[in-house]
């Protein structure tokens, strides 16, 4: 049984009409034209949402291993290095975490090394073009709908860039957007992700290809300062590319949807700018120097970047308790009462720390006071491809993929530090159930022997 449709008496039996009448068509047109136009404001001016497609990370070939006794062997051979060097590079290596499949590129394994221009360019097309290859693949994008193309690389950044190499390769249109960020350290992955997400809220239904990965061949330290010989120990080959898009056609295939971008940069202070520092040692030899403050610089960058997120992610409760203790610390003395550190368990059921080193992932564990399987990820993409610079926290988030434990509507937080100094974070839901891959992933063949127990010498690392 339908409801009457209760109208002013004026307006019933024809009355609309002469209701109407009683307003010149210019006011009509005022009145419809406002209406649209508050309208197509509000839906231009909203932010569009940033769907994460898919992403692939490139697995080195196998010929590429470097175990612990090969290295320790080429080491040996390289003439520059003395006894002291090699002993430390050694102690390093066994307690850095990392595992014995690991790999170098094509460069590093020959006697000596060969950092020419070609090598690091061959090495580049490799991780890279691969990459792409593979996500094409999987996607059935065509590389003529690409629109927007970001390529991150800290310590390789040739003319033309790498991003004009991609351009090239797959001969993309001439209005493609393209951008090559270097320089900007192991966080590098994440900064791409926002410079996308500024470029997609101006440009709609579009496509964005980032990139994003560290070329080691023109980087390999063949000096012996101790803190540029870290890097060697733990920077290996690798690279992502991720697909991500503001299309409402992908909004049911893709597998996540981008929450949140928080960026920390303490590059106005001295001892955070020169942490991670880019220079020539005594002799004049380029290498990364990494400060023995690093941690605790890492910590504080951390503890500015959880402050901003936190109120952003954080159910109610926890907020309350931390502005509570905040409160507390400023009317009490601070030796008797301890700060409150929020349970990001509550917001996040994933965590993809980046695997920069056993010592940073220690340090995120115990100070967001994660369990072992909230690291777990971390640790075994550290042991199984070492410190692959900005993709490893694909690497990591494959690894969740792999183990089957991504559900729809779980939450991932992605933490990653970088050279300036920077500590970047994003945040991700799933957008959909997301199967165990049979093939494709970088942990293809190997993900039934994770997760490894690390030995307990590490612990004195």
């Amino acid at each position: 049984m339908g409801f009457p449709l209760l109208l002013p008496s004026s307006l019933n039996s024809g009355g609309v009409i002469e209701f109407l009448h009683q307003y010149s068509s210019t006011e009509i047109a005022v009145v419809v034209f406002t209406v649209v136009f508050v309208f197509v404001v509000y839906y231009t001016s909203r932010p569009s949402p940033i769907y994460l497609v898919d992403f692939v990370c490139f697995k080195p070939a196998s010929s590429l291993r470097v175990p612990f006794s090969n290295f320790m062997e080429h080491s040996g051979f390289n003439k520059n290095f003395d006894v002291k060097s090699l002993e430390f590079q050694k102690k390093i290596l066994e307690r850095s975490g990392l595992g014995e499949e690991t790999s170098l590129p094509p460069a590093n394994h020959s006697i000596p090394p060969t950092p020419t221009m070609e090598n690091a360019r061959a090495e580049a097309e490799e991780v890279i073009f691969t990459a792409v290859d593979d996500l094409l693949a999987r996607t059935g994008l065509r590389p003529e709908e690409i629109d927007v193309v970001v390529v991150n690389c800290s310590l390789f950044s040739p003319s033309p860039s790498l991003s004009a190499m991609v351009v090239n390769r797959y001969k993309m249109r001439n209005d493609v957007l393209s951008f090559n960020l270097s320089g900007m350290g192991c966080s590098a992955g994440l900064l791409s992700v926002e410079l996308v997400r500024n470029l997609l809220q101006v440009h709609r239904n579009c496509n964005a290809l980032v990139l994003s990965t560290e070329i080691i061949t023109p980087n390999w330290y063949q000096g012996n300062q101790r803190s540029m010989l870290l890097p060697n120990c733990l920077f290996r080959m690798g690279g992502a590319a991720v697909l991500l898009s503001n299309r409402t056609t992908d909004k049911e295939r893709a597998k996540y949807k981008l929450t949140h971008v928080i960026r920390t940069h303490k590059g106005g202070e001295d001892r955070a700018f020169q942490c991670v520092y880019q220079e020539e040692d005594d002799i004049g030899i380029t290498g990364i120097s990494l400060s023995k403050d690093l941690m605790n610089i890492a910590g504080d960058a951390l503890k500015s970047n959880i402050t901003t997120i936190g109120p952003l992610v954080l159910p109610t409760s926890e907020q309350f308790m931390f502005l509570y203790s905040l409160i507390c610390r400023k009317i009490f003395p601070k030796k008797l009462t301890k700060p409150y550190i929020p349970d990001f368990k509550k917001a996040f059921e994933h965590f993809c720390i980046h695997a920069g080193g056993r010592a940073v992932i220690d340090q995120l564990q115990t100070n967001l006071q994660l369990n072992a399987e909230h690291v777990e990820a971390s640790r075994m993409t550290l042991h199984r491809f070492g410190n692959t610079s900005s993709s490893s926290l694909w690497y990591e988030l494959a690894y969740i993929e792999a183990k089957g434990r991504m559900r729809k509507g779980d939450r991932i937080w992605q933490i990653a530090f970088g050279s300036g100094f920077k500590c970047n974070s994003a945040a991700w839901k799933c957008n959909r159930r997301v199967d165990v891959p049979v093939y494709g992933t970088p942990w293809a063949n190997c993900i039934h022997r994770y997760p490894i127990i690390i030995p307990d010498v590490l612990k004195d690392f």
